[in-house]
């Protein structure tokens, strides 16, 4: 299928991974993209929200195009969705519902974004898509549900976990160390808790490979799928890699324990995503987190930067 027949509705459209989904398919000539941020479609809304799907469904076939949703909302305060379990378990587990509801009475098929904190984080081997669940936080538990609520509708739906997800936009750990380093001689970054960076234009670029696939009722048949970029590192890594970017000594960033950083939420020691189904459903897989960091500087540098 051409890009150009392509229509794509984000809810959740002015977060991390909703900005470069917008900005990708508007690049596209032909196509359509309707990106609302929360303030504009809020997921917890059912009526608004099966409303805003019908009006896309309808828009896209006088069009001639082919609807794809791609639900980039999602309620990501890991520590403070372990006080406001309501509101996190509203946007994660029933807005997903909806969204899939609407979707299914439409046909119109659905990708919903997940995460690594749907496991326990205890593993030694990346963790494949059928691997048992059992998250340890209140935010993963309302994401693993919103998943069971996807899968378990009538939508032709798609669920893609993702992890340690940064941008142009929003807060996110490298715009957090780029204002550290300028902020403070050294820093300490856990060098205990073991992921896959991922970089937000890549993986919306992986979600509309996907969504051209399922517009043309050409969907794997795996229906969980993990979109990551390649390899694994540390947060400690991660921040030294980040140090080099800026031009910044990397040793200035020195690694401690998680112990002496306790949050409300804990972190997954291992959440390494394993690609394996991805790139097994003809996808193609996502370069590796040092290359993807790169490119990021050298795309959206003075974001990333905080300038």
């Amino acid at each position: 299928m051409t890009r150009s027949r392509l229509a794509v509705l984000v809810p959740g459209g002015r977060g991390q991974v909703g900005s470069e989904l917008r900005r990708i398919v508007s690049g596209w000539s032909g196509a359509l993209v309707h990106a609302p941020g929360s303030g504009e479609l809020d997921v917890t809304d059912a009526e608004a929200v099966a409303d805003a799907v019908d009006s896309f469904a309808e828009t896209a076939r006088d069009s001639d195009l082919r609807p794809v949703v791609v639900n980039a909302a999602a309620f990501t305060a890991v520590d403070a969705a372990e006080q406001e379990t309501e509101r996190s378990a509203a946007i994660n587990v029933a807005g997903a519902a909806a969204l899939a509801g609407a979707c299914g009475r439409r046909g119109v098929p659905l990708l919903h974004i997940s995460t690594d904190y749907v496991f326990p984080g205890d593993a030694t081997k990346p963790y494949e898509p059928d691997d048992e669940t059992g998250p340890r936080t209140s935010y993963g538990r309302t994401k693993l549900d919103g998943e069971r609520a996807v899968l378990d509708s009538d939508a032709r739906a798609w669920v893609v976990r993702t992890a340690w997800v940064y941008g142009a936009r929003g807060k996110n750990f490298v715009k957090t160390m780029a204002r550290l380093e300028s902020e403070r001689d050294t820093l300490s970054v856990v060098d205990d808790q073991v992921g896959c960076p991922t970089w937000a234009a890549d993986l919306a670029a992986g979600l509309l490979e996907l969504a051209g696939r399922v517009a043309e009722r050409k969907g794997p048949e795996q229906r969980v799928l993990h979109c990551v970029n390649g390899g694994q590192t540390s947060w400690f890594e991660f921040a030294r890699a980040v140090f080099a970017e800026l031009g910044a000594d990397p040793e200035r960033v020195r690694p401690c324990s998680s112990e002496e950083f306790p949050l409300p939420a804990p972190r997954p020691a291992y959440s390494v995503l394993s690609g394996r189904a991805w790139e097994a459903s003809e996808l193609t897989p996502l370069r590796h987190w040092r290359d993807a960091l790169a490119a990021a500087f050298a795309a959206d540098g003075d974001a990333l930067r905080g300038r």
